[in-house]
Formats: structure tokens, sequence, C-alpha cells
């Protein structure tokens, strides 16, 4: 089974996936981190006691992090709601879209269960942070993601 390490500006936050509950959106996960698609971006997005979200592209460059949360890897994919794991939750990773079935690289990682309720069952949960969650709270906009390993176990 496959683990990520999210490696940030912040320290490294290490990630168990849900592959029974969405194997193509972990499969597409892994993908890009090997390809190195999220190294360099930016936590575009940071909402206190909701999310942070990263993985877009345009935020990696300072003459299109104007576009940030706009951006993607060129394909989009289906969402997968059906598993148990569809529960958002303290460092539950999920997949950004911008309706369904157009997520593609950017995901979220959630602060708390307190205000991600009515995202159960409409963004795909594929993993959650279970060493260093901690770190959620401390980032902020604009924050990098120095790299994503993935680490096969």
């Amino acid at each position: 089974m496959a683990k990520a390490i999210i490696k940030t500006e912040k320290g490294d936050m290490k990630v168990e996936f849900f592959e029974k509950d969405a194997p193509g959106t972990v499969a597409n996960f892994i993908k890009l981190a090997k390809e190195g698609f999220y190294n360099g971006v930016t936590f575009h997005r940071v909402i206190p006691d909701f999310v942070v979200q990263g993985g877009c592209p345009f935020s990696k460059d300072p003459a299109t992090a104007n576009r940030a949360g706009s951006g993607g890897p060129g394909y989009q994919i289906p969402c997968e709601l059906d598993g148990e794991n569809q529960y958002h939750d303290r460092g539950v990773l999920s997949m950004a879209h911008a309706g369904r079935n157009t997520g593609g690289s950017q995901f979220f990682i959630c602060h708390s269960r307190k205000n991600t309720a009515h995202l159960d069952r409409n963004h795909t949960c594929f993993g959650k942070v279970v060493e260093n969650v901690d770190m959620v709270d401390d980032i902020r906009q604009g924050d990098k993601i120095l790299s994503i390993e993935i680490v096969e176990e």
C-alpha cells in the first residue's frame, strides 16, 4: 500500500490513502506526485477552520499566480463518492472541483469536521494525514509544497 509524504516549508505530513474507496483518485494523485507535478505549487486557498487547498499549477509562477485555483493537469477525473470513507474530517484529503467530475490536480486538506459536513459525497475523499496533522493549522496562503514523495510499503 502506497503512502505519501507532503513536504512543505512548514514540515512534512504523512498521508495514508483510501485506495479501496477512491482507487482512481488515488492513482491520479500518485501519478502526478511521481511526475513532480506538485513540486513548487502553493496552498493558494486557506480558509481557517475549513480547508487548505493546493495543487494548481498556476500557483508556481508569480506571472500566473493571479489565476491560482483555476488550473489543472489538462484533464478531468470522475468523482468517487460511494466508498465508506467519504466523510470530511480533520486531516482528510479531498479533491477540489468546479462541479461534479471536473477534478484533476487540486486538492484540499480539512481543518476539522465543524464546517465540512456539506462536502460529504460531493467531493472525493482519497486519503488522510496520519502524522503531523497539526501542521494543517500552521499553513498560510502562499506556503509552498516542496514535493510529494510516494512511499510504497
